[in-house]
């Protein structure tokens, strides 16, 4: 292993893009610490020491940015604009045939469908930068009152200050998109994947010295190792894949005969990835935005009975109700995204154009209904699995103390393992085109 490391860093070329990497990643981890114009610097840091931070949707984004939101930073929004663009035009290829027809391109539709991405994502970042100065503006960011430092965020509030942050913030998310898209080409790949990878990892430290501080070394080293657990069990299912044989009969084209080998498919168990909890995690949100909405009170002097409700089971994970809902619809969004990119009926006619078939199946009809129900069955343990990875951090919270950023669950250790499984297997192939011998044996 130390010698297939070794020959990563002897590569001259391997260890450029690297080096090239690292030195982005610094950048973008800068960036994330600089904080936007009139921005209140010792207010927010202030305001971070004192209280615990927010909830919901808004503590998911802080989670992806690597801390920036909460310190209202030029890279405050992160990767997320990027994220919801990216699902946004992902499931309207559903809805508008013309997507549909872009997919189906090949490399020239892929390029315009990436163009629409871009421009779907400065739009989300100018909405979204728009909103959280507005709510910095109000001292609602981080959800104290009664601390003054958490009521001034900014040094000036008129309209042409809080315009030039959100030109900020949005040229932030630009600056993000072109570093990431700088990692691919010229660094060692998957350069999206790679800044939330580092954004979450940015946390990780901290998450872990707010536990040892507040429950002792003890129930530290018991966090750790039920996180070693947790990440070979995440390792184990994400590797974990369903192959149906396809074999491909003979034909003759011209004078060459082509066909005749033995392939499979691979349906992973969590196909899905990361997209059901986000989506879970949004959706939830939505019943507390409307809630703070509604705190006025009325003539007694009482916030209506639903708001009450409300702040008391779905503003808290640690609520039995909330972790419910949040189970329940996790299984839900999981069958729904898979339903959505993974198409059975245009598999069987690929195989079928090609001739291609499963044995015991017959093309065409009966070969979509197997894939079907195929796929129906193996993503109930992905969706099961997905759920209870979830609900980890929310376990946590209400046993060790924890915050909803808890490393070892939910999106974190998906999002971690994914990409440092994708990227380990980048340099093993890069490795392997110039030894013949990569990093994985």
């Amino acid at each position: 292993m130390f010698s297939a490391i070794a020959r990563v860093f002897r590569t001259p070329d391997l260890r450029r893009k690297i080096a090239f990497t690292l030195a982005i990643i610094a950048l973008y981890r800068l960036g994330a610490h600089i904080p936007a114009p009139f921005v209140d610097f010792p207010n927010v840091q202030s305001c971070l020491d004192q209280s615990a931070g927010t909830q919901g949707l808004l503590s998911l984004v802080n989670l992806f940015s690597g801390g920036a939101l909460l310190q209202l930073s030029i890279f405050a929004l992160g990767v997320m604009p990027y994220i919801t663009a990216t699902i946004i035009v992902q499931l309207l290829r559903v809805v508008i045939p013309h997507f549909e027809t872009l997919y189906k391109e090949g490399q020239s539709g892929q390029a315009r469908l990436t163009q629409y991405t871009r421009y779907l994502t400065i739009a989300l970042a100018l909405l979204q930068s728009t909103t959280l100065v507005t709510v910095a503006r109000s001292g609602q960011l981080f959800g104290a009152t009664g601390i003054p430092e958490c009521e001034q965020l900014l040094t000036n509030d008129v309209w042409w200050a809080q315009l030039l942050m959100i030109i900020t913030m949005t040229a932030g998310t630009g600056l993000i998109m072109w570093f990431a898209e700088l990692v691919t080409e010229r660094g060692i790949g998957n350069g999206m994947s790679l800044l939330i990878f580092t954004s979450i990892a940015a946390a990780f430290p901290a998450s872990m010295w707010a536990i040892w501080q507040s429950r002792g070394f003890e129930v530290f080293l018991l966090v750790l190792l039920v996180g070693i657990v947790v990440v070979a069990l995440v390792v184990f299912v994400e590797q974990s894949q369903r192959r149906i044989p396809v074999q491909y009969a003979k034909r003759m084209v011209g004078r060459r005969t082509y066909g005749g080998t033995n392939t499979y498919i691979p349906i992973k168990v969590n196909m899905a990835g990361v997209v059901p909890v986000i989506f879970a995690s949004s959706l939830l949100y939505i019943p507390a935005l409307i809630a703070q909405f509604n705190m006025q009170p009325n003539a007694e002097n009482e916030i209506p009975p639903w708001v009450a409700w409300i702040q008391q089971y779905f503003t808290n994970g640690d609520s039995p109700i909330y972790m419910a809902v949040y189970f329940l619809l996790i299984v839900g969004f999981t069958y729904f995204y898979v339903a959505i990119t993974f198409n059975p009926v245009e598999v069987a006619d690929n195989m079928k154009k090609y001739g291609g078939f499963i044995p015991g199946i017959r093309a065409g009809r009966p070969t979509a209904e197997y894939l079907d129900y195929v796929l129906t069955r193996i993503t109930l343990p992905g969706s099961l699995y997905l759920g209870c990875i979830a609900l980890l951090p929310l376990i946590a919270l209400a046993t060790v103390g924890a915050n909803q950023n808890f490393p070892f669950g939910g999106a974190s250790i998906l999002i971690i393992v994914g990409v440092g499984l994708e990227t380990v297997k980048q340099i093993d192939a890069q490795l392997q085109q110039r030894h013949y011998e990569g990093l994985l044996r």
